[in-house]
């Protein structure tokens, strides 16, 4: 079985792939009445958007969303929510020299074993890109509870983790890493650009935190955040 939503009462569905002409995310079971325009989402996709460092893909896409369905007059209507989002910079033949290898790390030989068949362009729907889509859908995910702050940062790249008495919740938006700590954010710069020119990667640890969530979200036993978030 094919699996691409995410949710129960909330539910988003991701379609589209890298080196396809668009991708997007179908948002279903949100509330009518919500003010909601695609600039209530874009600032959330430039922020994730690629090319902004060197320590990122250089694709450059400026993954500007449009709202295809479920909004009307600037509300939500309740029914589902289509978002798009266009890709213009796909480079498919970057990657013929692929099509008949697998690369080490990624997704290419478990979907071959799963389907029988895959999308070599750019790892299709295994591709970072598909995230696009993601932050689309949690940009809308935001304005339905609007008391929930959920924050994400990068805590340590390859061992070398950040300082807690160094953690600045205003630092997080200020370097290419999404790094609380400004000391560590430097030292990350040298490390990663050291395992580049030596064809090598860095493992990371990622910390997110939700606050205001209100007390009796889930259920006792089968539906609790811990055991979804426990893989």
């Amino acid at each position: 079985m094919s699996v691409n939503s995410f949710g129960r009462m909330f539910r988003f569905t991701t379609w589209g792939e890298s080196h396809g002409p668009a991708l997007g995310a179908v948002v279903d079971g949100c509330p009518p009445g919500i003010p909601l325009t695609e600039a209530d989402i874009q600032p959330w996709l430039d922020k994730r958007r690629p090319g902004t460092s060197r320590f990122t893909t250089q694709r450059r896409e400026p993954d500007a969303v449009r709202i295809l369905s479920g909004v009307f007059d600037g509300r939500t209507t309740g029914t589902p929510i289509s978002l798009m989002i266009e890709n213009v910079d796909q480079r498919s033949k970057d990657y013929s020299d692929v099509a008949k290898a697998y690369r080490p790390g990624h997704a290419d030989y478990a979907y071959d074993a799963k389907y029988g068949f895959r999308d070599y362009r750019g790892g299709g729907r295994s591709s970072a890109r598909e995230t696009a889509a993601r932050v689309a859908a949690g940009a809308v995910a935001r304005l339905v509870v609007p008391q929930v702050r959920v924050r994400a940062w990068v805590e340590a790249i390859g061992g070398d983790a950040i300082d807690p008495a160094n953690f600045d919740d205003a630092q997080i938006d200020q370097n290419p890493f999404f790094c609380p700590d400004a000391t560590a954010a430097l030292r990350w710069e040298a490390l990663v650009d050291a395992a580049r020119k030596a064809g090598s990667s860095l493992g990371a640890v990622i910390a997110c935190e939700a606050t205001g969530v209100p007390a009796g979200w889930g259920a006792p036993l089968y539906a609790k955040l811990d055991a979804d978030l426990d893989p």
